[in-house]
C-alpha cells in the first residue's frame, strides 16, 4: 500500500479543522477582513501551453447571477501554504507535458483524453469567471494544477459520465509521443471522497523508454468535482511516486473551501 507523503498528511490534518480556516478565507475575500485577499493574486497564473488567456479572464459577463466573482474563486484555490513543503509556486510547464502528453492514438475517446490532459481544457470556455493555480513539488518534480471555474452543470455532468466510462473504453492502449516514442497507457478509476454534487477521477500511467533506452513512467491523476454551478478540476502528476491520497485529500479540502465561500457569498448577497 502506498502511504501518503508528509504533504498529504499535513493537509489531511488541515481538513479536520477546516471550518475556522475557511471562514477566515471567506471573510477576507468578501471584505470583512482588512488583511486583504486570502490568496496572492499571482495564484491565477497558469502554465497551460494552450491557454493564451487565463480562465479567470474569459466570459466573466456570462456568469450566472448567483455565481461567485473572480476574487471569490481565487480565494477558493489551494495554495502552497495549504500543502506545505515541498510545494512551491510553479516555475513553468513540466517538461513531460510536451514530451509525453502530446501524443496520438487511433481510438477517439483515448485520443480525446490525451488532448484534454495536454491542453488542460476539459469543459471548454467557462460559463463565468475562473481561477487557476499551479504548484511544483520541489523535491520530486511533480506538478499539481488546481482550477475553479463556473460551468453549466449539465455540461459538467455529461463530461463526468464520459470520464467514468474511460477505464472500460481506454483501460490499456498505446500512444505515440512526438518526442518520446511509443507509450503504453493505462487508465484506471480513482475513488474520491463522497463530496460535492458530482465527482469523477482517473489515474493515467504512461510507460515507455527514452532514446537511450531508459525506462520512463509518468503517473497523472485527473479529478473533477462539481459543487453547484462551479467545478474543481485537479491534475496531480509526475515521474516516480505520485500519491493518490494527495489527490483525494486536496479534492475534499478544496470542496470544503469552495462550499464555505459559496455560502458566505450567498449571505453577502
Amino acid at each position: 500500500m502506498t502511504h501518503a507523503p508528509a504533504a498529504a498528511r499535513a493537509l489531511l490534518a488541515s481538513v479536520l479543522s477546516v471550518s475556522a480556516l475557511l471562514t477566515t478565507a471567506a471573510c477576507s475575500v468578501l471584505g470583512n477582513d482588512t488583511a486583504g485577499p486570502a490568496v496572492p493574486a499571482s495564484a491565477t497564473v497558469s502554465p497551460s501551453p494552450s491557454a493564451a488567456t487565463p480562465a479567470a479572464e474569459q466570459s466573466s459577463s456570462a456568469a450566472p447571477e448567483s455565481g461567485l466573482s473572480e476574487e471569490q474563486l481565487r480565494a477558493a484555490l489551494i495554495t502552497e501554504t495549504d500543502l506545505g513543503q515541498p510545494w512551491v509556486p510553479t516555475r513553468g510547464a513540466a517538461t513531460w507535458r510536451d514530451g509525453l502528453l502530446k501524443s496520438s492514438t487511433k481510438n477517439a475517446d483515448c485520443r480525446r483524453l490525451l488532448d484534454v490532459l495536454y491542453t488542460e481544457e476539459l469543459f471548454g470556455v467557462p460559463a463565468g469567471p475562473g481561477a487557476v493555480v499551479a504548484l511544483d513539488d520541489a523535491y520530486s518534480g511533480a506538478q499539481l494544477r488546481y482550477q475553479v471555474a463556473a460551468y453549466r452543470p449539465a455540461d459538467v455532468d455529461r463530461t463526468l459520465k464520459w470520464l467514468g466510462g474511460l477505464p472500460k473504453k481506454c483501460g490499456e492502449f498505446t500512444a505515440t509521443a512526438k518526442k518520446d516514442g511509443v507509450q503504453k497507457v493505462e487508465v484506471d478509476a480513482l475513488t474520491l471522497p463522497e463530496t460535492g454534487d458530482a465527482r469523477q477521477a482517473l489515474r493515467v500511467t504512461m510507460t515507455g523508454e527514452t532514446p537511450d533506452r531508459q525506462l520512463t513512467r509518468l503517473t497523472l491523476d485527473l479529478a473533477v468535482v462539481r459543487v453547484g454551478e462551479d467545478a474543481i478540476t485537479l491534475t496531480n502528476g509526475g515521474f516516480g511516486d505520485v500519491a493518490s491520497e494527495l489527490t483525494q485529500v486536496v479534492a475534499e479540502f478544496g470542496v470544503n473551501r469552495l462550499t464555505e465561500i459559496q455560502k458566505q457569498g450567498r449571505v453577502r448577497v
